[in-house]
């Protein structure tokens, strides 16, 4: 799916602080408030209003767009409230097809979201309290959860029938009736009702057990845990997530070199990182909390996490190593908030998190932190990306609450350009000496600062430059841009500038800027490789016009038909034939004399 677009009309509307803002299209404001948003409050918006503005706008775009966004949030972004609220809402508004039911096979991926289904269902439809509101389920959710109960197993059912959720595993068997594909399924189904699941077997009823035990001793009580760790860990039982989430409790315990290898070597695994499709930021929770144990063993395992992050970060798409990136992360007042519940980490994290990822995989990014204020290159690039993250949490409190994030962008266009590495330097020192000596051929109105040590001319404008100075006859392959000023008596400007470029040897490319009419004069007037009107470059990036110069500035073409024909060869070939040879073609040439004189 492609959400990145341009309005065509740009149209002005009133943001939420009361400022002018581009109106985005219904569509690319559905992806930004479901992709950006958890189900819950937020800063400048409550979780009310959010849920009532998603549901406007998916009356707006096509029911296609909501099933293909609930999709992609749930497969690509590894999100599950807000998938199953696409898809509720959807049902509401459309009908007469498969394409609720074909979705929700796509969604629906864990057994409790068929529970979480019927429960948002629940608090979004029709009148009445509690499960009354469910004796109307939609055709469409119904079809799409039988199908969902048929996916999974007696050990998936058992995992999630907690009597905490709103809607319970049993309650959702009785509304929605799933058909059992097999009489073990059957069997299955009857074991809900009656509620005789088999509990099934983790990490935790093994802890849970080791906990109801009595012990003479913490350290007793340490070394059967450690125990516990230790065979949990070579058996493979304990999940990716269950491993990331308690790597402080098993370095606690002192769990030796051979356990922590085992460890390590799970949580770098690029195939068990992508398996588990956790993101970034639950390595940067689990590496801030290791930094706060005080075990020379803890380093071994942030390695891990460190090389855990780079695999989950392979699918930050846009970006490679010659990728300029200048990003500035928001650390005010409406970023301090948790990304969940029970999360340490901040919203701010975030994007200090993919500062950190993006300086890893690209050479060129300048990055800062704003708030009140604006603190530009904060930490860099020469530790892992969890560390740096780690450093530039450090400095958010030096920026403030408030969110001014135009400083960041008045710094970028005022900062010093020599520090900035998106400025290339000249080839070589005989080139840097060529360039800067065009200095003195004219007056510096903009510039003029050069640095012979790193070969670096600052972009300049020079005036009052001679015709003859090597700066107008010479290619100055270099940032510096020679000025000459016309006057105004005499001939017209037009007739001045064709006499000035007609007057020399033709050039490369002819640019005009100003009343395109007159521009097409002077183009008509003169002669050049190529040229614009009111642009530059553009005709070379073109690659259905041919390219090339003429006289002194090159020969040739290339570019579509004329770049086969600039490296092909044209062969001329006479045949005569043999039949006959005729006399006059050879000297003394008797036959043209007699010709000329009948003429």
């Amino acid at each position: 799916m492609t959400y990145n677009s341009i309005a065509k009309e740009k149209e002005i509307i009133i943001n939420y602080e009361g400022e002018k803002a581009y109106k985005m299209s219904s569509e690319m404001e559905l992806y930004t408030a479901v992709v950006t948003s958890a189900m819950g409050d937020s800063f400048y918006e409550s979780r009310d209003g959010r849920v009532e503005r998603i549901s406007e706008l998916i009356r707006k775009v096509s029911p296609e767009f909501v099933a293909k966004l609930a999709i992609y949030a749930r497969e690509q972004m590894n999100l599950r409230s807000i998938p199953l609220f696409l898809i509720v809402e959807l049902a509401k508004i459309h009908n007469g097809d498969h394409l609720v039911r074909k979705t929700m096979d796509r969604v629906v991926l864990r057994a409790d979201e068929i529970m979480e289904t019927l429960a948002c269902y629940q608090w979004r439809n029709g009148e009445g309290k509690g499960m009354k509101k469910l004796n109307k389920l939609s055709r469409q959710i119904q079809e799409g959860l039988k199908n969902a109960f048929n996916r999974f197993d007696e050990y998936q059912f058992a995992k999630y029938n907690r009597d905490n959720l709103e809607v319970k595993l049993k309650d959702a068997l009785f509304i929605v009736h799933p058909k059992a594909k097999s009489p073990e399924q059957q069997d299955i189904f009857n074991r809900i009702v009656s509620g005789e699941l088999k509990v099934p077997y983790t990490w935790e009823t093994e802890l849970s057990a080791l906990g109801q035990q009595t012990f003479e001793s913490e350290e007793e009580k340490t070394k059967a845990k450690r125990e516990c760790w230790k065979k949990l860990l070579q058996s493979g039982k304990l999940g990716y997530m269950a491993l990331l989430r308690n790597l402080r409790n098993i370095i606690e315990v002192g769990m030796d070199m051979n356990m922590l290898k085992i460890v390590h070597d799970r949580i770098s695994s690029r195939d068990e990182v992508i398996k588990s499709r956790q993101l970034p930021f639950r390595f940067y929770a689990a590496y801030r909390e290791l930094t706060n144990i005080q075990r020379p063993e803890v380093q071994y395992i942030l390695e891990a996490l460190e090389k855990a992050a780079e695999h989950s970060a392979e699918n930050v798409c846009g970006f490679n190593e010659d990728t300029p990136v200048f990003i500035a992360c928001d650390v005010s007042g409406s970023m301090q908030f948790p990304v969940s519940p029970k999360s340490s980490v901040m919203n701010y994290d975030i994007g200090i998190l993919l500062t950190s990822i993006l300086r890893s995989k690209c050479r060129s990014v300048v990055a800062g932190l704003f708030g009140e204020s604006w603190l530009p290159a904060v930490g860099g690039p020469q530790c892992g990306a969890l560390e740096n993250t780690v450093n530039m949490h450090r400095h958010v409190n030096k920026v403030g609450f408030s969110t001014n994030g135009h400083l960041a962008i008045e710094w970028l266009m005022e900062k010093d350009i020599k520090a900035d590495r998106h400025y290339v330097r000249m080839v070589n020192s005989k080139a840097f000496e060529r360039v800067a000596g065009y200095f003195k051929d004219g007056k510096i109105i903009y510039g003029g600062r050069t640095d012979a040590s790193d070969r670096f001319i600052e972009p300049t404008l020079i005036e009052d430059v001679a015709p003859d100075s090597p700066l107008m006859t010479e290619e100055i392959f270099g940032p510096v841009f020679p000025v000459i000023t016309m006057d105004d008596s005499g001939k017209s400007f037009k007739d001045k500038v064709i006499e000035f470029v007609t007057s020399r040897e033709k050039p490369l490319a002819f640019y005009y800027f100003g009343k395109e009419s007159d521009g097409w004069e002077v183009i008509r007037r003169t002669s050049s490789g190529g040229g614009c009107i009111n642009d530059v470059i553009m005709h070379i990036a073109n690659e259905n016009v041919p390219f090339g110069g003429v006289g002194n500035s090159g020969m040739g073409r290339y570019h579509s038909r004329e770049s086969f024909e600039a490296f092909s060869h044209t062969r001329s070939i006479i045949a005569t034939g043999t039949w006959i040879d005729v006399p006059f073609r050879y000297m003394p040439y008797k036959m043209f004399t007699l010709v000329k004189k009948l003429l």
